[in-house]
């Protein structure tokens, strides 16, 4: 028998039965609920147009998060609670300050992304409260939202202006109490159309799942998987999903190492390891991807999703990341590198799953850095990702780690030319025998982000940036060093 999905919305508890797993959240406000609000741009958590929040139960509190819908699985929603813009209208009629902001600075333009706009901001509003946002922050929150008509201004304004206005407050307690009534306890199994959609509650329950259905999908955050249904028009069949196994969403330390849970988003993971690597990773976490994006996205499905351009990749292997993977015959660890075999292969049994990623926390001596390019700052795949880590002996570097994203078919450690670089005084001279031989490791592909030729200037003048800012006499100041990368750019397109 089918267990119903279960989520509130609207005020009160709505029931899915036979709906597809992998229909939308998008398609089913539109065509199921009538509430057309929510539109739909991309269709593959680009454009923002389709922003919702969704709130959900976490170690017993409301947690509240925007997310792109039209690649969210409705059945997803089992448990949780479902916010659109059509939510925002008050009691008694009148606008939400996000709303009322957006009239008073004409943020509002042609109107079509203005819905995605509102839950952004009402997703910021409820995270502030009360509290006036920095640009960085009103950035940050709107990274996941396209404006067709380029009229970012007023809503940057309104983003402000919001906070100035009578405060609405939101009442965590009854969402608390609406959801703790929808908590399940055990495994819930949903089946229709011709797929089955397991949702275990504890890591027991999980593998057990996985053991007997080693063939079925895992799902975390869908922002991968989401574009096989709605760009590739994939049959996925049937679905383990992660997103209820409260344990997969823990981050822990002890013993110099964070261990990141599998279902922990990269929002939550992000935040958590940039505590130990401010300096190296805050724009990187800033970077990866949107908002909403890494709200629901987990480092875990970056990982085992095995990109050869995911950003994530090639500074956990410098850092030398290893891999907590769970299977019929107990948990395995392996180094992060090992686990890539090649384009889209992993280093997994029948039955096996990622169930956390362990990153070591900073050694002394140890110069770390992690790059990204590409053709804009917020919400872009990288053309090249590079990462490096030099443990240096005075002016010798004893070990160098060296790791590309967007290189090869997997992210890759430059294995030749760290040969080179180990027990080599951190030189020019040294540095320029580096750069030539990174072309003996990498022979990089052209494609629609960037040439061949391209990547490997690009790589080879990363490296040259990483000698800047840790050689041992005048390292180059952040501006200084800003100013070359955009040089070397540009000198290499």
């Amino acid at each position: 028998m089918s267990d119903p999905i279960r989520f509130y919305y609207q005020g009160k508890v709505r029931e899915l039965n036979n709906v597809a797993p992998t229909r939308t959240v998008l398609q089913h406000l539109r065509e199921d609920l009538h509430c057309t609000g929510t539109k739909e741009g991309c269709a593959e958590g680009d454009c923002g147009a389709c922003t919702v929040v969704i709130g959900s139960l976490e170690n017993g509190e409301v947690s509240l998060k925007a997310v792109n819908s039209c690649i969210q699985f409705a059945a997803t929603l089992d448990g949780k609670a479902l916010f659109s813009v059509e939510d925002m209208q008050q009691p008694d009629g009148t606008l939400h300050p996000v709303q009322q902001a957006l009239v008073e600075c004409h943020g509002s333009q042609c109107g079509f992304c203005t819905p995605g706009f509102v839950m952004s901001l009402w997703g910021m509003y409820l995270k502030q409260e009360g509290k006036q946002p920095t640009r960085c922050q009103v950035d940050d929150a709107l990274s996941g939202n396209l404006c067709r008509c380029t009229g970012y201004r007023p809503i940057i304004d309104a983003a402000y202006r919001m906070g100035e206005l009578p405060r609405v407050e939101f009442d965590r307690a009854a969402l608390t109490e609406q959801l703790t009534a929808l908590k399940r306890d055990t495994m819930a199994v949903y089946s229709a159309a011709g797929a089955t959609f397991y949702a275990p509650r504890t890591l027991d329950e999980l593998a057990q799942v996985r053991a007997a259905q080693p063939k079925a999908l895992l799902l975390a955050g869908s922002t991968d998987i989401g574009l096989w249904v709605t760009k590739q028009l994939r049959d996925v069949g049937d679905i383990i999903y992660l997103g209820h196994v409260d344990a997969l969403k823990a981050i822990t330390e002890s013993a110099g190492m964070i261990e990141v849970g599998a279902g922990a988003t990269l929002e939550d993971a992000y935040a958590a390891i940039c505590k130990h690597y401010p300096e190296q990773l805050t724009e990187m976490a800033q970077r990866f991807a949107s908002l909403p994006i890494r709200n629901a996205g987990t480092l875990g499905g970056n990982v085992a999703n095995g990109s050869p351009i995911g950003d994530s990749m090639p500074w956990l292997i410098v850092l030398g990341a290893e891999l907590m993977l769970r299977g019929p015959d107990g948990v395995r660890a392996m180094p992060l590198e090992d686990f890539y075999l090649g384009y889209q292969q992993k280093d997994l049994k029948a039955g096996e799953f990622v169930q956390a990623v362990r990153v070591p926390t900073p050694k002394a001596g140890v110069q770390f850095r992690t790059y990204k390019l590409a053709k804009r700052f917020d919400q872009d795949i990288s053309a090249v990702c590079a990462a490096f880590a030099f443990r240096m002996d005075g002016d010798i570097i004893s070990d160098a780690r060296i790791a590309f994203g967007g290189m090869a078919a997997t992210p890759k450690r430059a294995a030749q030319t760290e040969a080179l670089l180990a027990g080599r005084a951190w030189s020019e001279d040294t540095l320029k025998q580096a750069m030539a031989m990174l072309a003996q490791d990498y022979a990089p592909l052209s494609d629609m982000r960037a040439s061949s030729a391209y990547r490997m200037k690009a790589a080879q003048n990363l490296l040259r940036r990483f000698w800047f800012e840790t050689r041992s006499e005048q390292p180059l100041s952040a501006g200084a060093v800003n100013a070359f990368a955009m040089r070397a750019e540009g000198e290499a397109a």
